[in-house]
């Protein structure tokens, strides 16, 4: 049973912003500048059966580290959107390639860059320790924090909803 008042069955993509969400929202810096993220090994298993079952997934990021781009892309994501300046242009992007209408999609963020597009959206999502602009709009808040299991929290979810969790797939990377 879910904790998700919305109807799961119409998800058919799942978009993510990185520092917040599937990354925790203090990060170390390499001494050259550039932000060292962590990942959650079980948000990882999540997207990366997402893509199996063929929902599309997409990352909508203001950051840049190659190391993002790298993680995202080996978990079979194709819709990598960084340096996004203003996000709600790289979602509009993403649905038009993609063809999805706005209540086939959950969208996380966790801050005020991420408020427009979770406007937009049917399933719109916030970490635990989201800032409270975030939570005010979010239909779901996750009871988990951002980087510690969100996204697998929600893809979970769906993924029971419509009978593809523990599917052949799942027993593998």
């Amino acid at each position: 049973m879910s904790s998700i008042n919305y109807d799961l069955k119409k998800i058919k993509a799942f978009v993510f912003d990185v520092d917040g969400v599937l990354s925790c929202d203090v990060i170390p810096l390499h001494p050259n500048g550039d932000p060292m993220r962590t990942v959650n090994i079980k948000d990882g298993y999540a997207l990366q059966l997402a893509v199996k079952k063929g929902y599309q997934v997409a990352i909508i990021t203001g950051g840049y580290t190659e190391a993002v781009e790298i993680r995202f892309s080996r978990l079979g994501i194709t819709y990598i959107y960084m340096r996004s300046a203003i996000k709600i242009n790289d979602f509009r992007d993403f649905m038009e390639k993609t063809g999805l209408s706005s209540d086939e999609v959950m969208y996380a963020g966790d801050d005020i860059p991420d408020f427009e597009v979770m406007q937009q959206v049917g399933l719109p999502v916030a970490p635990a320790d989201a800032a409270p602009e975030i939570k005010s709009i979010a239909k779901y808040i996750s009871l988990k924090n951002g980087g510690c299991g969100v996204a697998r929290d929600i893809i979970e979810q769906t993924l029971k909803a419509q009978g593809h969790w523990m599917s052949e797939e799942a027993f593998g990377w």
